[in-house]
């Protein structure tokens, strides 16, 4: 079979399976299982099966990723990112556009707790949102100072895009943490 054509037979199948509500994890893991099992054969497609997700589980570089998650949602069901939210009021709340800075400044300390931009985005946005809401600023001025304070948890270390580009550039993951310092 043409490998274009199955290629699109699948990522079609893939899209259909998480039409009817499969998991996207399980409709990527099986449509790419019977499209290697068409395109190799049945038996190179469960011997990758079974070794490629124990390759990746066992890679070292890759394991501080769900401790990252795991460690922003500590901070965020300990009430660090309401705490950071009121210091950083504190100190720049009296300025014009302080709540907004406020924000970003929180942003800024809770992705470097968290290493995930989306987790920082989502967290904050439960804390700050309604507190800019209330102050008077528009909706859009709001979520836009969210999302980009949310792009700062890329950023400062630890991050897992750090992690994520260390591991597919073959570099070391301390020695782009240690670059990241200054711009983060």
């Amino acid at each position: 079979m043409d490998p274009l054509l199955l290629a699109s037979l699948g990522i079609g199948a893939m899209f259909a399976l998480i039409a009817l509500h499969v998991p996207i994890g399980v409709a990527m893991g099986l449509s790419g299982f019977v499209c290697v099992g068409l395109l190799l054969g049945w038996d190179p497609a469960i011997s990758l099966f079974k070794t490629e997700p124990s390759g990746v589980i066992a890679s070292r570089d890759l394991a501080v990723i769900p401790l990252f998650l795991l460690m922003g949602s500590f901070a965020g069901a300990a009430g660090l990112s309401a705490d950071l939210y009121r210091l950083a009021y504190a100190v720049v709340g009296h300025y014009r556009g302080g709540l907004a800075m406020s924000t970003i400044g929180a942003c800024a300390g809770f992705g470097a707790v968290c290493g995930s931009s989306v987790a920082t985005a989502a967290t904050m946005t439960r804390v700050a949102l309604p507190e800019m809401l209330k102050r008077g600023y528009q909706p859009g001025l709001a979520t836009g100072c969210i999302a980009a304070g949310g792009t700062l948890g890329m950023l400062i270390p630890p991050s897992v895009i750090l992690v994520l580009y260390a591991v597919l550039t073959e570099q070391f993951v301390i020695a782009l943490f240690i670059a990241a310092v200054i711009p983060g």
